[in-house]
């Protein structure tokens, strides 16, 4: 432990040690190192940041030692000494992550006035005034971010003191003004906190250090992180850095500048910047800053300078920085440097633009795209402006990205209805795949249950369609035609406006703006370049040609899941479905099944001729059978009516199909099972369609497959019925196609035994949405009612239906690829959950060796980008 180095002085460290010195650290050593103007100072390593939590805020010992070492560096370099009554040292102390948290963590400047070396930097400085407005500065800053007293408290004092003086801006108050206002803030202290302002100057900063360290728990910079999926155990590291002030006048300011457009991508510089000011004011808004483009007119010098440092901060990171400057009497100071954070559409562009200009390689841009950003180029979204006066009545799970804005519907009906004359939002408790056509015409889905992987969610995805899911701010009352709101206690009644943003999760009152998205020949070239660097294949789940042709068009090479039930609730067709679940016998279900036949092999031609040749995996029927019956006793009626049956008879077909655990009960292969008619009419349909396009020559692949098998014996009866359907066909209609006959895994029990169901399946397909289910025990239709709880509490990093849960259920799947290749080498294996659109969860698939991922057609770039990401750092 004493041989371990806990502070670095700036030029020790470099760029690539964001992990100890946290980004600001590391980018200051570099920065130093490269010959910029950075004031000098020291960084306290994020290792102490762990250790004060371990040791119960308390340090290691020899970190003192260490301190004191560097700050004699530092007074020796600058000629001064924190505390000097004469020739005083001030310094600034601020936190810095190794991954950037703008504004969620703590910073204190002008470290080292007191109420003597104030007097010092007068007679040193000859500026009365700036000395005092940086002495008050500090004591606010202090007071807020160390002895945590209300901000608020001190912005009182000075609008009090503003007005007692005629003042519009801070900056009309003189010397003795805020040599009165040190005074109000000091008594502000005392009072709220009964103790003294502190003088000792070292004292100051013991106390900053342990308010910076004990920020990287506060509940703002918690929250940061579990949006952006920070680990928490990463700790911040502390920086100490010789002050250098943009208020002494109009020859001094400060800024912060991008070297490009973070909004639009366009090589330009792009910042503000503020005359006589620190840096606080720029953010603060209490003065209007002035745009970057301003300064070549204000100080010409300064904006070259400043230009020539883009320059070599882009030559240097080989990527855009995001800095802040403190100009200090006509010199030019450089006060941080990080990548810049940027819009999808900026992201985009700079990486193209970079590789042009022979900045990065091909590699390199690939990975400058968060795969999640193509999300916003794919997706209408809010305009950001709209959002800043609109009323929030909710959030929810951002279960699908965009923007959608309509009316309120509570029914699939009336969904259909009203979109015929405008824009509709359905809104539902939850959806079932009977409102299969309403969410078809609908804007978009709003639902008060379910989670990420829920009906609603999967299908709004499957069609590119806004959808936040599972907001339990808002009670809906169907019937009644209404919803609540929790959060504004809004009643919104059906035919109001209301705006969903799909990609946040929030619900918002009435019609908001939003922006199209722009697919630009950038987008084109940056994908082509992806798939240079992807081995994992990129499949789409789809159940409708259109969404075939949607992601067609986004790259998708094939389909891994067509789920055939969506198909059955189409309205021409859903009569005679039921007509088969209601038949008492064997005969009147075959004749009701001959009725869905040509239906269902039209379907497949669609589907098979739009993805000419690519293979299809077309799952067989998976949900049970009461999900295509009505439970509202006036459809119940109807239906009786169509099908010329007692209401009492079908109420008794209802209740006896009805199951505790549905999900658990009689579905999947257990329905073939029980009724092989079924599967003998869905396997005709597939190959029916399949010799029907071969003999106009028209190439197919097939992929039947049975779910939810976790008996082999249950695959092999099911396999030998479809293979002999299969074969009887082709050789009656003389024709030659490649098929497969395959099988989902999805019960823990299949991944255990998968060398058994290899020797029979010729593919595997991963559905971990069930999976995920069986391996927690968590209904993911109910999960949502204590799952942030569970994030909160750190139970679990992240919901496991939406990102794989990688030490549990992904160790069943990797259990379940290597028994299986075990018994077939050559065996294909995919997933085709809805983890197949999330990069985290893709770059296990392709680590795990399977051949493709299938996700949504509106995840496919998203997919083709994460899977080229996750190879290229394989290599690395």
């Amino acid at each position: 432990m004493a041989d371990t180095k806990y502070v670095y002085f700036f030029g020790e460290g470099k760029k690539e040690m964001k992990k100890l010195l946290g980004g600001k650290g590391a980018n200051l050593s570099e920065m130093t190192n490269i010959g910029l103007p950075v004031p000098p100072g020291f960084t306290i390593t994020s290792e102490i940041c762990n250790l004060y939590y371990e040791l119960g805020e308390r340090y290691p010992e020899g970190l003192q030692a260490e301190i004191d070492k560097n700050l004699k560096k530092l007074e020796d370099k600058m000629g001064k000494k924190l505390g000097d009554e004469k020739n005083p040292l001030l310094v600034s102390v601020r936190s810095g992550a190794a991954i950037s948290m703008p504004g969620m963590m703590d910073t204190v400047l002008n470290l080292g006035l007191n109420d003597n070396t104030v007097k010092g930097l007068i007679a040193k400085t000859k500026n009365e005034r700036f000395s005092w407005d940086s002495y008050r500065r500090f004591i606010q800053m202090f007071g807020d971010v160390v002895m945590g007293i209300e901000h608020d408290k001190f912005e009182e004092a000075i609008q009090a003191k503003k007005d007692e003086k005629g003042a519009k801006f801070d900056t009309d108050l003189n010397a003795g003004d805020l040599k009165e206002l040190v005074a109000d803030y000091k008594e502000i202290i005392k009072n709220e906190t009964g103790k003294e302002f502190p003088q000792d100057p070292r004292k100051q900063l013991q106390m900053s250090i342990d308010a910076v360290f004990g920020s990287w728990n506060n509940k703002r910079a918690i929250t940061y992180r579990n949006i952006h999926e920070i680990p928490h155990s990463l700790g911040t590291a502390v920086n100490v850095q010789t002050m250098v002030f943009g208020n002494m006048g109009e020859e001094s300011g400060t800024g912060v500048a991008f070297t490009r457009n973070p909004s639009t991508g366009e090589k330009k510089e792009y910042g503000e910047y503020l005359l006589n000011a620190q840096g606080e004011d720029v953010v603060a808004g209490i003065r209007t800053p002035k745009s970057i483009t301003e300064l070549e007119k204000d100080m010409p010098k300064i904006f070259k300078q400043l230009k020539d440092i883009f320059n070599k901060l882009e030559q240097h990171y080989k990527d855009v920085q995001d800095l802040e400057f403190t100009i200090q009497e006509g010199n030019l100071y450089i006060l941080q440097t990080r990548t810049g954070k940027r819009t999808a559409a900026a992201a985009l562009k700079i990486a193209v633009d970079m590789e042009k200009e022979g900045l990065v390689n091909k590699e390199d841009a690939v990975r400058r795209v968060e795969p999640s950003q193509l999300d916003q180029i794919l997706h209408k979204r809010i305009d950001p402006k709209a959002k800043e006066d609109a009323e929030l009545l909710a959030k929810g799970l951002p279960a699908s990205p965009g923007a959608a804005l309509g009316r309120v519907v509570f029914t699939a009906d009336e969904a259909v209805e009203e979109a015929e004359v405008g824009n509709v939002i359905l809104v539902r408790t939850e959806t079932s795949p009977e409102d299969i056509e309403g969410m078809s015409v609908a804007q978009g889905i709003l639902t008060s249950r379910g989670g990420m992987t829920s009906h609603a969610a999967v299908v709004a995805r499957g069609m590119g369609k806004c959808c936040v899911a599972g907001s339990e701010d808002i009670k809906v009352y169907g019937d009644e035609k209404y919803l609540i709101s929790s959060i504004s206690g809004e009643k919104i009644k059906g035919g109001d406006w209301i705006t969903l943003d799909g990609s946040t999760g929030e619900v918002f009152k009435g019609k908001l703006a939003v922006i199209d998205p722009e697919i630009s020949g950038d987008f084109e070239l940056f994908m082509e370049w992806v798939d240079e660097f992807r081995k994992l294949g990129v499949r789409t789940n789809a159940d409708t040609p259109h969404d075939a042709e949607v992601a067609l068009k986004f790259g998708a090479e094939g389909i891994g899941l067509c789920r055939t039930e969506h198909m059955f609730f189409e309205s021409d067709r859903i009569k005679a479905v039921r007509k088969m679940i209601v038949a008492g016998n064997e005969e009147e279900r075959r004749k009701a099944l001959m009725t869905i036949l040509p239906y269902q092999k039209q379907d497949f031609i669609d589907i098979l001729k739009v993805m000419q040749g690519k293979p299809v995996t077309i799952r067989l029927l998976d949900p049970p059978l009461h999900e295509f019956l009505p439970t509202e006793d006036e459809d119940i009626q109807e239906l009786a009516d169509e099908l010329g049956i007692e209401v009492k008879e079908l109420k008794s077909t209802i209740r006896g199909l009805s199951e505790m655990n549905p999900m658990l009960g009689h579905r999947g292969c257990r329905l073939s099972v029980t009724y092989p008619e079924i599967l003998e009419m869905q396997a005709r349909a597939i190959f029916e369609a399949a010799i029907e396009l071969t003999k106009e020559g028209i190439e197919v692949e097939p992929e039947v497959m049975i779910p939810l098998v976790g008996i082999v014996e249950e695959l092999n009866i099911l396999k030998e019925q479809i293979i002999k359907i299969a074969d009887e066909l082709i050789k009656k209609n003389d024709v030659k196609f490649d098929y497969k006959v395959g099988t989902m895994i999805e019960i823990p029990r299949a991944c255990i035994t998968a060398d058994e169901i290899a020797k029979e399946a010729e593919f595997f397909s991963f559905g971990t949405n069930d999976l995920t289910q069986l391996t927690f025990g968590f209904s993911r239709d109910d999960v949502g009612k204590f799952l942030q709880d569970y994030i909160d509490k750190a139970i679990l990093e992240r919901d496991p239906f939406a990102s794989l849960d990688i030490d549990g259920v992904g160790q069943m799947v990797k259990m379940g690829i290597e028994k299986g290749r075990s018994a077939r080498k050559d065996l294909k294996i995919g997933i085709c959950g809805e983890h197949g659109g999330d990069p985290k969860s893709i770059d296990f698939c392709n680590k795990a060796g399977m051949n493709y991922v299938s996700c949504s057609p509106y995840r496919v770039p998203i997919a083709r980008l994460a899977a080229a990401q996750s190879n290229l750092s394989e290599e690395e």
